[in-house]
């Protein structure tokens, strides 16, 4: 049986990635015999590669001319049934406009992150949920989904880099602003616990363009990886540290058991959509998401002693 094309179109960032996984698999299941392509940045398909979610991959790279003329040759091939926009930007908006489809979802103008997107869509949604998991599950009903399946479908991944033959904590200290991280320098006490106490050793990952910063961290040890050696690491690991990004949602999409740091975000809205996550944020955190250049107040409030606590339970 032959179902309905639909474009989904969730360009960035990791974890907004994967916090639309779930609706999209709602999505496809509702529909039997859809096919499913997905418009994204080259730098997170491997985040969809061989996961099983998306039968197709259109990757965009708003940089390069090439790119941009063979998405617009893929989004003009085959017609799409319908699309949905999960972004709310107008540059995602303007990839439903290529693929030429005539029906097109996405939130109402009050909600979307850039209003002129919604002039795009035929088709708006008022949500009421608070999680972002949430507002997606709001969005692919509003588009037909007749269930909602807490699932993230994700490919294995590939090994990169030297891990731990035994159990280790896994981090990834930085985050996409600077104001959601915890002080670098708080890393290397907990790195020292973890060994001394714990007996586990403290893994930070990142990519290439870190691996200086990552270095200078003492006691810890280091592994540099794509996204698919992130998603192979965290396989592996006995626990997850994260902040508010993309490795921190990717832990709890894989089921690990971890601890989220938050500060000027609100969990309720942006945390770990996980049972086996444990959130820190101190009383009184200002929330606001505005992106800074400097570590938030709320932050550096979060204590160290409460960190190593925290994960040597979840160990």
């Amino acid at each position: 049986m032959e179902g309905p094309r639909i474009l989904v179109v969730r360009l960035s960032a990791m974890g907004d990635i994967l916090h639309a996984m779930p609706a999209v698999l709602s999505l496809k299941r509702s529909f039997p015999g859809s096919t499913v392509a997905w418009a994204v940045s080259p730098r997170f398909r491997e985040l969809l590669d061989g996961g099983g979610l998306a039968d197709e991959v259109i990757a965009i790279d708003r940089r390069s001319y090439a790119s941009v003329r063979e998405a617009a040759r893929a989004l003009r091939g085959e017609p799409f049934d319908f699309a949905v926009d999960f972004q709310g930007l107008t540059q995602s908006a303007l990839v439903t406009a290529v693929a030429r489809t005539s029906r097109v979802f996405g939130l109402r103008m009050a909600e979307v992150r850039e209003k002129p997107a919604a002039l795009f869509y035929s088709e708006t949604v008022e949500t009421r949920s608070s999680h972002v998991v949430d507002i997606n599950f709001e969005l692919a009903e509003a588009a037909g989904a007749r269930q909602r399946i807490a699932e993230f479908l994700l490919p294995e991944g590939k090994p990169e880099g030297v891990l731990p033959d035994g159990p280790f904590v896994l981090a990834s200290p930085f985050a996409g602003w600077t104001s959601k991280q915890w002080p670098i320098e708080n890393y290397e006490v907990l790195a020292r616990r973890l060994r001394h106490e714990a007996r586990v050793p403290l893994v930070l990952n990142g990519p290439p363009a870190q691996e200086g910063a990552l270095y200078a961290i003492g006691a810890a040890e280091v592994h540099i990886s794509s996204v698919a050696g992130l998603i192979d690491a965290t396989r592996r690991a006995s626990a997850v540290l994260g902040v508010d990004s993309g490795p921190m949602h990717l832990a709890a999409a894989l089921g690990k058991p971890g601890v989220a740091l938050f500060g000027p975000t609100d969990p309720r809205r942006n945390g770990p959509y996980s049972p086996l996550f444990s959130v820190i944020r101190v009383p009184g955190a200002e929330t606001t998401y505005q992106r800074s250049t400097e570590v938030h107040p709320s932050m550096r409030a979060i204590g160290g002693d409460q960190v190593y606590e925290a994960i040597k339970a979840k160990l």
